[in-house]
């Protein structure tokens, strides 16, 4: 089968279903597994070119809905009448799910099986040890810094800091996507920042633009310097890539 992915998240589910070698064409985005980024780039994930979606005559085309705007795409496939399937996780049982729905797309359905059970053992085992820890500190994770955009109760986010034996800050607001400012964050006081911002890399995040926060230098984070700055590709897409975040988070806050 001749396969595309349209989105970051889905590259990675193929190759977590070891089907990479499927894939004909991705988006901009897709940097993961690096052998990806010699094949045909497609565009933007918000914005891609069509056309050469079609000259590469694909069997299946992996849409998402994980962003706001790519229902554009979706528009754009049904349209031409390209096959496709749309992915839009919101959890890590989503994520999961995915796997085998993928894989069932694919006529493979043995290695979305086989995915999925070494997906679910793997977040088992690492919520064990979460459950045995001493300290359930609270998580403030930052999207994005202007405006404050943060997870809520319905986001994979929160799963992440439970399993990893923590809580976030923003559980109690029963949204996928906060829109909040530094003054709220700093009423609750977290035990540690943890800094994700899509689509920018760690190594351009600077810690002094957190710090620098009026007020933020009284917070408990930035006092026993618990400022995370972390990889955005382990937390902010919804793959199975979040495992790899999970299981690092679990060493920071635990160690």
């Amino acid at each position: 089968m001749r396969v595309i992915s349209i989105c970051p998240s889905n590259t990675e589910i193929m190759e977590f279903l070891g089907l990479t070698d499927l894939l004909v064409g991705v988006d901009d985005f897709s940097d993961w597994p690096v052998s990806v980024k010699s094949l045909p780039q497609l565009g933007p994930d918000l914005s891609i070119d069509l056309d050469l979606v079609e000259e590469l005559k694909p069997d299946l085309v992996l849409a998402s809905l994980s962003v706001p705007g790519m229902e554009k795409n979706i528009e754009g496939l049904k349209k031409r009448g390209i096959p496709h399937i749309i992915l839009n996780p919101q959890s890590l049982t989503d994520i999961e799910n995915d796997l085998i729905i993928t894989a069932n797309a694919l006529n493979r359905p043995e290695c979305g099986k086989e995915a999925a059970g070494q997906f679910r053992n793997r977040l088992e085992t690492i919520k064990r040890k979460g459950a045995k820890a001493v300290t359930k500190p609270k998580l403030y994770w930052e999207w994005w810094p202007k405006p404050v955009f943060t997870p809520g109760s319905i986001n994979w986010l929160t799963e992440i800091s439970e399993a990893a034996g923590a809580e976030n800050a923003f559980k109690d607001v029963e949204l996928a996507s906060v829109q909040t400012d530094w003054d709220d964050v700093k009423s609750r006081n977290p035990d540690y920042l943890c800094i994700a911002w899509v689509g920018v890399r760690k190594q351009k995040v600077k810690k002094d633009l957190i710090t620098n926060r009026p007020g933020w230098n009284e917070l408990e984070a930035v006092k026993n310097d618990r400022i995370l700055i972390l990889e955005e590709e382990l937390y902010c897409r919804p793959s199975p890539r979040l495992l790899d975040g999970l299981e690092k988070l679990y060493g920071l806050i635990h160690n």
